[in-house]
């Protein structure tokens, strides 16, 4: 049997991907004695602390009988049909404890790449919920910075490996 989640738990997890996604960067970002790469990914750490306000302004929105999980809110979501693997930015690994400082720049690069467009995938399959226009305007919006990141990591990753 799926577990279905409430429009409050899928924001929920996106909110905690951004934590998450945050936090590698963090680290990513002193993994490094290059000025340059500290720079971007403090630059990717601080756009996803932005998103994470997003989230959490946006889960605030929900009536407070939908904070608890499996509470009895009629807009329940079935989980199969979202498009993100348990690995993403979650909350069963510390993206601090994935970097171990032995990656190679592009490793490090690969790992973001990867975690960007599965993040990608997620919100895009969110906004196929009913979570309200206004809020599916907002994760598109989001959903153009994810998408900025992985241009931006591309054109990094091309840099980096000459």
């Amino acid at each position: 049997m799926t577990r279905e989640l409430t429009a409050f738990e899928v924001v929920k997890i996106a909110e905690q991907m951004e934590r998450h996604a945050a936090r590698f960067y963090r680290k990513a970002a002193g993994l490094y004695n290059d000025p340059a790469l500290n720079k971007l990914f403090s630059e990717l750490a601080q756009w996803e602390k932005r998103h994470i306000q997003v989230f959490v302004d946006m889960k605030n929105q929900f009536p407070e009988q939908a904070w608890e999980q499996g509470s009895s809110d009629p807009e329940r979501v079935d989980v199969s049909h979202l498009d993100v693997p348990p690995a993403v930015f979650d909350g069963h690994s510390d993206p601090a404890k994935e970097l171990t400082g032995h990656e190679t720049r592009a490793e490090v690069f690969n790992l973001a790449l990867k975690k960007e467009r599965y993040t990608i995938g997620y919100y895009t399959s969110l906004t196929e919920f009913a979570l309200g226009q206004e809020n599916v305007k907002v994760i598109r919006s989001i959903l153009q910075e994810e998408k900025r990141h992985v241009r931006i990591l591309m054109q990094s990753l091309r840099q980096s490996t000459g």
